[in-house]
């Protein structure tokens, strides 16, 4: 009989080639990998050097979202010089090595993380590899996504493999009804502030519990997006029926009697009752209230009822001195409330929290209102299509009404790595997955939340309740 088993063995020992030492090394065969214009250039380089090659061009999807512009009408270039030469060299080497794209005029393009799912190409059980830490977010399919660097996409191009080294285990049980205008993002902040942004260092996350299975696949893919910030290297839930359903009718998915055939495998993708996990971490959903961060790690959050943390209170006296200089960075003193802290701009997009189930919370919120006087609000949807389709809804014309910019898709304001990139001093609300010192330009002050309390704050003009707008 065998040993009970997590779904993270189960899908590791399933794309495991070879075992390549005692110490968890295995040579990993990975199923699918997404590229973009921004990591992959030398990988590229290295393959023509030494005149190899794709192993199989076919598992490759490429998007164009990094250093693309975000201007409501769409150009097929920015204005940056060098962001021209990646889009242009990235369209060269898609051509030349058969690799399919989706550049920048593509009704289809987007953020990697969003166009992806949308498409069907990530499917429960797969093992999937790409330049971006946040590949974790294919974990919300049944699927194991991590980052990899640029020698490692290269090897992957090339062979299809990895050198891969096994990970801890840690589950991650969430429990009850979340309460009102409480959203997944809520939850993973939740998660990182109470673990810490090394707590799952050498850790790959299964989430599981009563509040993950309520939830959309959407609001799944945000809490493995972000599990990356608490260190983890993988993050993934057992795929259930409201997976299959989102899978069912996009264009890559099976159809027909093979998708009857995956459909029976898929359902064996579970962790066996009595598998053991190397930590568990509870969380009681009833519990948790809007979060939002203070300082510039993921992990220096606090319910938005809270205070500005005293770095005087905290008896280690590295994190003292983390909790010090994030105040400096952040303008900010210790002991004033985060509930009215003013900002100069809201920004909702990135791969956490761009889809269209997030512009409809925030449609909801900003419905019938304005921006406050001083604030600059974008918008930036996850994909053309979430565009298109927030189109099609009316929620364009909401957010245009209440004063955003309603802009073309791509990873923007996220990363700063386009012509979407705001000043020193400025203080910004954002949906986004990081906060660090200069992500949003340099001197940028970043404050993570979701996008329903980004639009809160947007038309209050300062961090507050999304809940005190009396939203149902």
């Amino acid at each position: 009989m065998h040993k009970p088993r997590t779904l993270y063995e189960k899908l590791i020992n399933s794309h495991t080639v070879c075992e390549l030492d005692n110490k968890g090394h295995v040579l990993l065969y990975i199923d699918r990998q997404v590229l973009n214009e921004y990591t992959s250039p030398q990988a590229f380089s290295g393959l023509r050097d030494a005149n190899r090659k794709l192993w199989r061009p076919n598992t490759s999807l490429a998007v164009v979202d990094h250093v693309n512009s975000t201007e409501p009408q769409r150009v097929s270039v920015g204005p940056e010089e060098g962001g021209a030469l990646q889009v242009n060299y990235f369209a060269k080497n898609c051509e030349d090595f058969g690799i399919e794209l989706f550049d920048i005029l593509d009704s289809r393009q987007g953020i990697e993380h969003v166009v992806a799912p949308e498409q069907g190409f990530i499917l429960p059980g797969m093992s999937v590899a790409a330049g971006d830490s946040h590949t974790t977010t294919y974990g919300a399919l049944g699927a194991f996504g991590f980052g990899i660097g640029t020698s490692e996409i290269e090897h992957l191009l090339a062979t299809q493999t990895l050198i891969y080294k096994k990970l801890k285990t840690m589950r991650v049980t969430v429990n009850g009804a979340l309460g009102l205008s409480i959203t997944s993002k809520d939850v993973v902040m939740e998660l990182i502030r109470k673990i810490g942004a090394a707590g799952a260092t050498g850790y790959a996350i299964e989430f599981c519990g009563s509040t993950i299975e309520a939830m959309s696949v959407e609001a799944r893919m945000t809490i493995c997006n972000m599990a990356v910030e608490a260190g983890a290297r993988g993050a993934y839930m057992a795929p259930d029926d409201v997976v299959y359903n989102y899978l069912k009718d996009k264009p890559r998915a099976p159809k027909g009697e093979l998708w009857e055939q995956a459909l029976n495998k898929w359902q064996a993708l579970y962790t066996d009752k009595d598998a053991v996990f190397d930590k568990e971490v509870t969380i009681d959903a009833a519990s948790i209230e809007p979060m939002i961060t203070w300082g510039t790690s993921p992990d220096q959050a606090s319910v938005i009822s809270g205070v500005v943390p005293n770095p005087r209170d905290d008896i280690d006296l590295a994190k003292r001195k983390s909790t010090t200089r994030a105040l400096q960075y952040m303008g900010l003193q210790a002991g004033i409330p985060i509930k009215g802290i003013s900002i100069t701009h809201a920004f909702i997009g990135s791969c956490t929290n761009a889809r269209i189930e997030d512009l409809r919370q925030v449609a909801e919120v900003v419905k019938g209102k304005k921006i406050a006087q001083g604030v600059r609000g974008m918008i930036v949807p996850g994909s053309s299509e979430v565009r298109a389709q927030a189109q099609v809804e009316g929620l364009a014309d909401i957010f245009i009404d209440a004063g955003f910019e309603w802009r073309q898709s791509g990873c923007s304001m996220c990363l700063a790595m386009n012509d979407d990139v705001l000043s020193p001093g400025d203080r910004c609300a954002s949906s986004t997955n990081r906060n660090f010192e200069g992500r949003q330009g340099a001197g940028v002050r970043t404050h993570l939340m979701s996008p329903a309390m980004v639009a809160a704050a947007a038309i209050k003009g300062h961090l507050c309740d999304v809940r005190d707008l009396g939203i149902n």
